[in-house]
């Protein structure tokens, strides 16, 4: 035989038994899991004419004029509180934080009204659920009536991609509603 027809047996051969491996599978597509810790709340307490409760894993900064952030580094979302007095204008502050919501109805898929009645505490409001890719996923106002007037609103700092943000936006979203619902005036 010839040295070109064994040499080109050999490299057969070699390619034969080094290209013999365990058969190649895709990885099966997977889902980015995000377990967040349960929140623990406690007590606000401030110079401002009411309190409330907060997630213990939040960061709070007081701005001016008893307005609040509320920071979550780790999620980078913020709630921003806004608190301002009734001065015989409700129906203003109401139509105000309406407005507020409604525009996001571009980008929302559906906006839930979920009303607030707090007869004990005298709070009284609504809890806006903005559903789809809206810069926020939730909004709130309490108010007693006739002296204070307070609302609420989310933000992310990412993309508006609701698949994306749920776990972080359903974890903020019932922190917003226990701060309502712990809403005292003082």
């Amino acid at each position: 035989m010839s040295k070109k027809v064994i040499g080109f047996l050999a490299v057969l051969l070699l390619f034969a038994f080094t290209g013999c491996k365990d058969e190649v599978l895709p990885k099966p597509a997977g889902q980015l899991r995000l377990d967040y810790e349960v929140a623990k709340y406690a007590t606000f307490s401030n110079p401002c004419p009411f309190t409330f409760e907060m997630n213990g894993k939040a960061k709070i900064k007081a701005t001016q004029n008893c307005e609040f952030t509320i920071h979550y580094p780790k999620m980078k979302a913020t709630i921003y509180l806004t608190y301002k007095t009734v001065n015989n204008d409700i129906e203003k502050l109401l139509r105000d934080a309406q407005k507020l919501t409604y525009e996001h109805v571009i980008k929302a898929d559906d906006i839930l009204e979920q009303p607030f009645i707090n007869n004990d505490k005298k709070v009284y409001g609504m809890f806006y659920r903005v559903s789809g890719n809206a810069a926020t996923n939730a909004q709130f106002y309490a108010t007693d009536s006739i002296k204070h007037f307070v609302t609420g609103s989310v933000y992310f700092y990412a993309k508006p991609n609701f698949d994306s943000i749920m776990p972080a936006a359903d974890y903020i979203r019932n922190d917003m509603q226990h701060l309502i619902e712990s809403i005292q005036w003082k």
